[in-house]
Order: structure tokens, then sequence, then C-alpha cells
């Protein structure tokens, strides 16, 4: 699904034509690099959005980084490295609000009344976070992790957002917060709307192993990567010993993944890409897939290159000053609403 312009502040969703948005809230755990999949599932929709005059907040959701960790991470590191991914891929910080969860402390008193509204059986059922365990090995996980789409969704509503883009997977988490919203209002009256998704112009976007596109997995390929970086995994992607090519996802994994990847890139479908190169075999293929994914990431490294880590520091200075402000606001309207204060 995709957007159009209708005023300032406002966006159409065309498959239905309804007005979808004034306030987007998106944001993503800083655990590593993005990566391609990051960036066609929400990152392109965030800047497409954002040059429609919506407001957008963009939460860099640290705290959330501890719920599958046993040991301390360098946070301040991967926090800088995820805001200049942002500014790399277009997001204007004069535009957005970009903000780390830790430095808004009313994030986490809104996730208090939030867990009274949910039952333990609807958090152990939550299909992303069952995905994330199983993917992990784990045979158990911390009440962080299993109260993890909790803690999304005071991301979400302490700003009242409109609007989530969001990737498939993320959707149950959505979900959620809606409920959340809703139970709310229904016990202590009005405060919160029901926020909607905004889905990628993709489905999930596999890894160069077959598997998802994750951080955790290793499989994907960074924003921040340079050229050669892109061209060595590339070129390391399975592929098949027939030398036509040809787009046929269920028998032809390895090389469709590769043609979706070109595709996604180049704006074009991937069977046409599969036409184009035709009996040219693998090796073009990947040299196909090398040139369009560079293409795609050039400019992104050009802005990358004029940004440093005092930058995306003052940044989320900034953004925590706006963040803060209202999310102890609604912390108000939420206490009032409960007659706490």
């Amino acid at each position: 699904m995709t957007a159009t312009t209708t005023a300032p502040g406002r966006a159409v969703a065309p498959a239905t034509g309804r007005t979808v948005a004034g306030r987007v809230l998106t944001g993503d755990r800083p655990t590593g690099g993005l990566h391609l999949g990051h960036y066609f599932g929400t990152l392109a929709n965030r800047v497409r959005l954002q040059r429609q005059g919506c407001e957008l907040f963009v939460v860099v959701a640290d705290y959330q980084v501890v719920t599958d960790r046993d040991r301390p991470v360098d946070l301040p590191e991967l926090r800088t490295a995820m805001v200049l991914d942002y500014l790399a891929c277009g997001i204007d910080p004069d535009a957005s609000t970009i903000f780390a969860h830790s430095a808004v402390p009313a994030l986490n008193q809104l996730l208090l009344p939030f867990l009274s509204l949910v039952s333990t059986g609807e958090l152990d059922r939550n299909p992303t976070v069952k995905e994330e365990i199983r993917t992990a090995g784990r045979s158990s996980v911390s009440a962080l992790m299993l109260t993890y789409p909790v803690h999304q969704a005071a991301d979400i509503l302490f700003c009242k957002a409109e609007l989530v883009p969001v990737g498939k997977d993320q959707l149950p988490h959505l979900e959620l917060t809606r409920a959340i919203a809703r139970r709310f209002n229904e016990r202590y009256g009005p405060v919160f709307g029901l926020p909607e998704e905004l889905l990628g112009a993709t489905g999930t976007l596999l890894g160069l192993d077959g598997r998802k596109m994750s951080k955790s997995l290793g499989n994907g390929i960074a924003l921040s990567d340079s050229p050669d970086q892109v061209a060595a995994k590339v070129r390391a992607a399975r592929t098949d010993s027939e030398r036509r090519i040809s787009y046929a996802p269920d028998i032809r994994p390895e090389v469709a993944t590769l043609l979706t990847l070109a595709g996604l890139c180049l704006g074009e479908d991937p069977a046409a890409v599969a036409e184009r190169i035709g009996t040219a075999g693998a090796a073009e293929l990947k040299r196909v897939v090398i040139d369009a994914v560079n293409g795609l990431l050039a400019p992104i490294r050009a802005r990358r290159a004029g940004l440093g880590r005092a930058d995306a520091e003052a940044i989320l200075r900034r953004g925590a000053d706006r963040a803060r402000e209202i999310a102890d606001q609604t912390l108000a309207e939420v206490n009032a609403a409960m007659r706490m204060g």
C-alpha cells in the first residue's frame, strides 16, 4: 500500500480511498546497521510520508534491545549508527522528531496501565514474539521479551499516532496496540485513537541465504555497506546450475531472491529482469544485482559521508525534548482518566 497526498499532514491509502494519517510513529531497535529489508519494508514509506507533509515520529527503541540480550551492548554507538542510517535514507530532522526511547521516561510509565489491559495468554500467542523466540533458539524468554509488544504500544500511543508503517510480521503488534487503546477508552474514557497500518510495497524481503533478511542472522545487505562489501555478499549467494535465468520462486528460490532484490532496486518486475538476463547465467544475474544494489545505495552513501556522530547526538537531544513534552502531556491525560491525579 502506498499513499498519495490530499492536504497538508494527511495521506490517503489508494486501496481504500480513506484518509489515514496526520501523525506517524515508526522506529527500530538499535541492534545493528539497518539493511535493505528495512529500507523496502518501512524506510522508503517513512520518507514518502514525510515528503507528503505527515508529522513523523521515529523512535530509536534502545530499551527494547535488552529484551533478548544477556550482556551489555554499546547502546550509544548503536543509537548513533541508526540515526545516521535514517538521515542517509532521507529522513529530515527538521521535519521529523527522532528520539531515543530511554530519553523519554513517561513512555515507561505508560507501560504499567497498558500491561493491565492485556492477558498473559495474549502475549504468549503473539506470533511475532514466538517467531523471534524460535529464531533466537531459546527455550524460554524474559518477561521483558514477552511484553515487548506492549512497549511498542506505548511508543505508538504516547504521541497518538494515526498511522504506523510496518512490515507484515509486525501486524500482530499493531493489532495489540489497537486493542490496548480500545480497552483503555472503554474502561477510563476516550483518550486514544486507533492507529492504522501502512504496509510497505513489498512483503518480507528474503536474505541472501533464503531466510528472512535479519540483522541477527547476518544475511542482509546493510545500508552502510561499501560497494565491495555488496559485491562480496552477492557473489557468495547460492544460485543453481541452470543457465537460463527465470523467475520461479517455488522451484528456483535462490535465483528468485536475487531477482526480487534487483527488481526492487531497479523499480522493475523481477520476471522482466530475468527475461533481460536470459541465458547469460548466474554470473550475469549477480552482476545485475550488484549494480542495482550499488545504484540504489550510492545516494545513501553520499548523504552519510557528510554526517558524523555529533550530528546524530544533536538530533537525538532535540528530538527527546519534543518527545518528552508530548509524552508528559499524554501521561497527564492518562492519570486524569484513571483518577490518579
